[in-house]
């Protein structure tokens, strides 16, 4: 009978023990989450190539000014309408790649879109641009109707066509979204990426991100917002 009080003593240390490790864990975990919260970075980092690197720097500095930027395109919107930078001028826009008849990933990335249509709805400095891979497929009245299948507000979220090669110029060497580093691509070699960018008012790249994650979305929602607030 002592040696079966014994082993209950003992027992209950152990579950004692166990619980206070386990509350001390918790206590530790969520204080780390309270630092995370507070020790955000000031900015949002720039990116400028396909390793995607992030570069520390101050916006409005001259730095900043002459750093990588997209540069000159001019593509066709689902409306007709000619889109090129100036398009996107004192905007926040978030940019990716698809085709119309991807039976893929491409539902699932404009669904995530669309979720992101949705948040910023009702948000002017917000704009969205996809850009088809298949151009010589996803004519103005295939987009038009890609758009109305799923719900693309019009001047809100742009879905373009044009040239191939300016395209595949611009997923290429402007905006670094295939994951290939280091790997030659020509004209007919396909574009495809799950990839989305989130780029700032001044045309810097400053976020990369899987458009097929839901963590990685939240986190872009949260990454607008903080690119908003630096004005």
């Amino acid at each position: 009978m002592k040696k079966l009080l014994e082993q209950s003593k003992i027992l209950w240390i152990v579950i004692v023990l166990t619980n206070l490790s386990f509350s001390c864990k918790e206590q530790i975990k969520n204080e780390d989450l309270e630092v995370a919260e507070i020790s955000r970075v000031e900015y949002l980092p720039y990116y400028d190539e396909a390793s995607f690197t992030p570069n520390w720097m101050t916006p409005g500095t001259e730095e900043e000014r002459q750093f990588h930027k997209i540069q000159e395109f001019k593509l066709w919107n689902q409306l007709g309408d000619v889109v090129t930078p100036n398009t996107f001028d004192d905007k926040i826009y978030i940019t990716d790649f698809f085709f119309a008849s991807c039976p893929g990933i491409c539902p699932q990335m404009t669904g995530n879109m669309f979720k992101l249509q949705e948040e910023f709805k009702d948000d002017d400095e917000i704009l969205f641009l996809s850009h088809t891979v298949t151009p010589s497929q996803d004519s103005v009245p295939v987009l038009k109707n890609y758009a109305e299948k799923y719900g693309v507000i019009a001047n809100k979220w742009h879905l373009v066509t044009g040239d191939k090669q300016e395209i595949y110029n611009l997923g290429r060497e402007q905006y670094f979204v295939e994951n290939d580093l280091g790997e030659p691509k020509s004209i007919e070699d396909f574009l495809h990426t799950e990839n989305f960018l989130l780029i700032d008012k001044n045309k810097h790249i400053r976020g990369i991100y899987n458009g097929l994650n839901r963590a990685s979305m939240q986190q872009l929602i949260i990454d607008i917002k903080a690119l908003k607030e630096e004005g």
